[in-house]
């Protein structure tokens, strides 16, 4: 199951959730979250002047804030490892990863 963000796209396979960053002028550095270690999930749906963002909470990390301004629309810093920020396109198919995250979790 995949979801194309912006700038990244996230996978999930059952187990295992990857989450690949693509930076201009870099190789992408994908992260791989268990879903088991996962303690809770942020879902925010994009809209038509804001992206959106997805998030997974993990223990003993602490969950990126929001970014206020214009430019943000209210999503994590784009450095944050564990989040990414989605298109209005998206949110049917972020919806359906968050449920399935959340069904292999428990």
């Amino acid at each position: 199951m995949d979801v194309k963000g912006v700038l990244g796209m996230i996978s999930f396979d059952g187990e295992w959730i990857t989450i690949t960053k693509t930076p201009v002028g870099s190789r992408p550095a994908p992260v791989r979250i268990r879903a088991a270690d996962v303690t809770g999930t942020r879902l925010k749906p994009g809209s038509h002047l804001f992206h959106g963002y997805v998030q997974f909470l993990l223990p003993g990390a602490s969950a990126a804030g929001e970014k206020a301004g214009v430019m943000h629309g209210g999503r994590p810093p784009y450095e944050d490892p564990h989040s990414l920020s989605i298109p209005r396109k998206s949110n049917d198919a972020a919806e359906k990863l968050v449920a399935a995250i959340e069904q292999a979790r428990g």
